[in-house]
């Protein structure tokens, strides 16, 4: 495997973080590669890639306004080149996802989703705003907090996981509009954060923030709508301080799911069943940092790399891809603030 891959990382700029970072993966070495500063930007917490990795956008925050930054990518470097922004008063959104030419931004202290055309940077444009109503039982709760914003794998609808009404909604585009046409309530004060599709399209896995579970969900694409079926764990049951569960992500073949924990400050390992789709928990393995907001399979899936928030670095781990585990290898690059993690490959 002589592979390098070229990574991003979003971050905080409270402190020290310049903004987006790259880094490099030398995949033969097992090593990542010191990172540098990308690209200038306000708080750029969470980033996309278009489908076809010649797009970068990234959340972004400047003189109290907040939105979106559009970045060209070069290929071969994956130097980024500032094309176009879109900003707003107020505080910027906390996840964005770009697919088909269509950016949805979701917004956590404003309770809005924001749908954008966007078939190149140059052309972004606000097509049309969302806004949620509600709340929920747990003190972070008090009015919505949208935290996903993401369009099924088909395109057909977009998904929204908002951790302070307990709801995952369903939208279809008509025009410059969302339209509602679902709503899955789940158990009251168990905050969704993030969700991954099954590679079948037929199921789906919800991370809730609050209660550290994952929700095993059956997907009717006609419909748009979702059924629980099991939820499971992600920490361990002796563990009873503070856990904010972070990021879920599935392998492209669909047999493991992982899932991030700030607190416990690990990442859990779940087995696919072939048939049924639910999980089982095989592992949880520290990430050698504090807060790990995020983390990433690389292209090839044989590693991944956690992003510690507080303590400002990335870790790298191998991944045994028939076991689904992870051992931690001696490679920790420093980035500071850091929250997202993003592959070019």
């Amino acid at each position: 495997m002589a592979q390098k891959y070229i990574g991003f990382a979003g971050t905080y700029t409270r402190e020290s973080s310049e903004g987006i970072y790259r880094f490099v993966l030398d995949a033969e070495a097992g090593k990542l590669e010191a990172a540098e500063v990308a690209a200038n930007v306000g708080s750029p917490t969470y980033l996309a890639i278009s489908e076809d990795k010649r797009q970068l956008y990234s959340v972004a925050q400047q003189d109290g306004l907040g939105g979106v930054h559009a970045y060209e990518i070069v290929s071969d470097s994956g130097e980024l080149h500032y094309v176009n922004e879109k900003l707003e008063e107020g505080a910027p959104p906390c996840h964005l996802d770009i697919q088909n030419g269509v950016l949805v931004t979701g917004n956590y202290h404003k309770g809005t989703v924001d749908l954008f055309q966007a078939h190149r940077p140059s052309a972004l444009a606000l097509k049309g705003t969302v806004q949620h109503e509600g709340n929920g039982p747990h003190e972070r709760q008090e009015k919505p907090h949208v935290h996903y914003t993401a369009q099924t794998p088909d395109g057909r609808y977009v998904i929204v996981a908002d951790l302070g009404t307990d709801e995952l909604v369903t939208y279809k585009i008509e025009g410059q509009a969302l339209v509602k046409v679902a709503t899955l309530h789940v158990e009251s004060g168990s905050g969704p954060r993030h969700l991954a599709f099954h590679p079948d399209g037929k199921t789906a896995y919800l991370m809730t923030e609050l209660s550290s579970e994952v929700i095993v969900l059956d997907y009717d694409a006609d419909q748009g709508s979702f059924t629980e079926k099991q939820k499971i764990k992600a920490i361990p049951s002796d563990f009873n301080e503070t856990n904010d569960a972070s990021a879920i992500h599935i392998t492209s073949d669909g047999k493991f799911v992982y899932t991030g924990n700030r607190g416990h400050n690990s990442i859990a390992v779940f087995q696919v069943d072939e048939e049924t789709k639910e999980l089982t928990l095989i592992e949880i393995t520290s990430t050698g940092g504090n807060w790990p907001r995020d983390f990433v399979l690389d292209p090839s899936e044989s590693f991944i790399v956690a992003s510690n928030q507080k303590s400002g670095n990335l870790v790298l781990f191998a991944r045994d891809q028939k076991t689904g585990k992870l051992t931690q290898l001696d490679s920790v690059v420093d980035v500071p603030e850091v929250v997202c993690v993003k592959f070019l490959g």
